[in-house]
């Protein structure tokens, strides 16, 4: 947990955490004056006080585990609800401490000053001693090495360690681990070896246990002997659940969050998990709730836990409209005079050489520079918030950052007044990462994404590593951009650099949205004086040019000057055709062509079926490339080159 969230946080969240903790508090105390006995015992009232503490807060584990299933962390609104949580879980923690406290100065002044400082001690034993610790920690570990396993164990002996004093002082064991775990720094590289060394059996097997055992414990018969019990805790259970909600959703619209999302905001914080369970259980335990009033409560966890994600789920779909761009946002419209803005994806420090050689002979110029937006992926491991920076807005770099800013920077100043980089990094699960990039796209206006290959070749040219990972982020883009997309394909023979005379750039054309594309961007490519230009138009046959229809008659429109400006004198420009009457044929054309150049354009024509390729759809092994650019990446096509598979922008009417 980044405590970060609940410190530097923003009015909205701060307001929405404050509020949900803070009423549904007001709301248990009337509830308990309401029902409360003129004589009520001590454990009565420790009961109510438990119930009430547990039921108004929110906590931070439970709201993010709840939007990581629901695969919305990293939006816009699971980042205010994880930053609304963090506020209310360590508002909680204070004001369960001030309450204990203050009970202890009832009873023994010394006791509670003693208690008061032994607090503050262990607090700073963990903030100024066991902190710096694990900073220097990281600090000695070689980048790219695993923390050493000593360190690894002394933390986790630690955190039971913490468990324990806390019991021995009264308190929840959950509370000493929740403090060590405040103080690990989180993600890579010791929150990730953490998670990667623990994780798999404390979630895979003791949780399941934990809760099976828990809620085992409900006993219906201990439910039907004290029905007065069971009727106070299900009034105060409802209430303070109608009084979360409806004080989130009020702080929300007041915050000028739309009605939907303001909705699911509310239900999201109020969302109850393992946590509760095991504070239920623990109390349970201590014998502070009784048989009638945990089996309530456990079952309370239960309803909540089922009905909320579907309720949220249907009141927030973000895939389905977040993305979904009303303006035309591609190469092919934009003006003659305009910035071309391209979001460029790293995940690997081998990607960052072949990006910024396409984006070199893009050709910007003073009246058409280039805005690129560098964005460095890096998979969420070791917390539970994802992070988004942009550095130049915040100087500290991310760990394995550095080299690839240096690289686009250094883009930047090879091309001075004509591009400008800004660099982003974005932390996040792996099947959330499209998010980040559509985002950025969306936010920035950009005209084209421009993401690597998941596929890495050796340098004798056979396959050297894949990422799945990487993979399903690229067809996700493909599907959900609200601009054009570009897949980019290094199997390079040779680097682009400032001496090379010329870079041959073939561009495969056979028709369609995707395939103008293409050839807007191979224009522009052109303009490079080191770049000669090869369209190879495939047709059916020689009545092509005979046929009429709208979409051949925008690809004649596109080509007319390709056409006009082919054999030129000075001309980078060269156009020729060849017939391909079935996939056959046009495997063996693009075979025989694809030695002669360093890059070839093709677009991606997705369940486009034509006669040109007929058959090479049933052999294809990467549908997000096409059937011409799936042939390209294919390691039986014996030849060095770099692909480049363009995908218009899904543009909604």
């Amino acid at each position: 947990m980044d405590v970060r969230l609940a410190l530097t946080t923003t009015r909205r969240a701060l307001v929405i955490g404050v509020v949900s903790l803070l009423c549904p508090l007001v709301v248990s105390i009337i509830v308990h004056d309401a029902y409360g006995l003129p004589n009520q015992s001590e454990y009565i009232t420790m009961e109510r006080v438990v119930e009430t503490i547990t039921e108004s807060v929110t906590y931070f584990s439970v709201v993010a585990w709840l939007l990581g299933e629901l695969k919305i962390l990293n939006s816009e609104l699971g980042r205010l609800a994880l930053s609304a949580a963090a506020v209310s879980d360590l508002r909680t923690l204070l004001l369960y401490k001030c309450y204990f406290l203050a009970r202890h100065w009832a009873v023994s002044p010394s006791s509670a000053v003693g208690r008061a400082g032994a607090t503050i001690f262990y607090f700073f034993l963990l903030f100024y001693v066991v902190r710096p610790w694990m900073f220097w920690v990281i600090r000695t570990t070689p980048e790219g090495r695993p923390i050493k396993e000593v360190y690894v164990v002394i933390i986790m002996m630690l955190a039971l360690a913490s468990g324990m004093l806390t019991n021995w002082l009264d308190r929840s064991p959950l509370l000493g681990p929740f403090l060590v775990g405040l103080v690990v720094p989180d993600g890579p590289p010791l929150g990730s070896a953490l998670v990667e060394k623990f994780d798999g059996i404390p979630n895979g097997i003791f949780l399941v246990i934990y809760v099976t055992r828990s809620t085992m414990r409900v006993n219906p018969k201990k439910m039907l002997a004290d029905p007065s019990a069971v009727k106070h805790t299900s009034i105060f259970v409802i209430a303070t659940f109608l009084a979360k909600v409806t004080s989130c959703f009020v702080a929300s619209y007041w915050s000028r969050i739309p009605l939907r999302d303001s909705l699911a905001l509310s239900l999201i914080m109020s969302s109850k998990g393992i946590v509760e369970l095991s504070y239920f259980s623990t109390f349970k335990d201590s014998e502070v709730l009784s048989d009638a009033t945990f089996s309530v409560l456990a079952l309370s966890v239960l309803v909540n836990a089922t009905i909320i994600p579907i309720l949220v789920k249907y009141l927030y779909d973000p895939v389905s409209r977040r993305y979904a761009s009303y303006q035309q946002r591609n190469i092919m419209h934009l003006k003659p005079d305009s910035e071309l803005r391209v979001v460029a994806c790293v995940h690997r420090p081998e990607h960052v050489s072949a990006l910024v050689d396409v984006l070199d002979i893009t050709c910007p110029t003073k009246e058409s520079p280039n805005i690129v937006y560098a964005l460095h992926l890096i998979e969420l491991v070791g917390r539970d918030s994802p992070v988004f920076i942009a550095h130049q807005k915040h100087r500290n770099q991310v760990a394995g950052s550095f080299h690839h800013i240096c690289a686009f920077n250094q883009y930047e100043r090879n091309n001075c007044e004509t591009v400008t980089v800004n660099a982003f990094t974005a932390i996040s699960p792996s099947e959330l990462m499209h998010e980040d990039v559509c985002t950025l796209a969306l936010d920035k206006q950009a005209s084209f994404i421009l993401v690597p290959f998941h596929r890495k070749w050796s340098i004798d040219g056979s396959i050297e590593d894949e990422n799945n990972s990487i993979r399903n982020m690229n067809c996700n883009v493909l599907d959900r951009a609200p601009c054009s997309v570009g897949i980019l394909i290094d199997r390079r023979r040779k680097l682009l650099t400032s001496s090379a005379s010329t870079y041959n750039v073939g561009m495969i054309f056979l028709g369609g949205k995707d395939d103008r594309e293409a050839l807007t961007l191979a224009k522009r490519i052109a303009c490079d004086p080191r770049v000669k230009l090869t369209v190879i138009h495939l047709i059916a046959d020689e009545n092509y040019r005979n046929a009429i229809d709208w979409d051949r008659m925008l690809d004649a429109e596109t080509l007319k000057d390709i056409k006009q400006n082919d054999n030129s004198h000075g001309c980078g420009l060269k156009y020729i055709t060849r017939v391909s009457k079935d996939g056959q044929q046009a495997s063996r054309i693009v075979q025989s062509i694809a030695g002669d150049y360093d890059l070839i354009i093709v677009g991606r024509r997705y369940g486009v079926d034509s006669v040109e390729t007929k058959g090479l759809s049933d052999w294809s092994e990467f549908p997000e490339l096409g059937v011409i650019g799936d042939l390209l990446a294919s390691p039986d096509f014996n030849c060095r080159i770099s692909v480049l598979v363009v995908q218009q922008q899904n543009y909604v009417n």
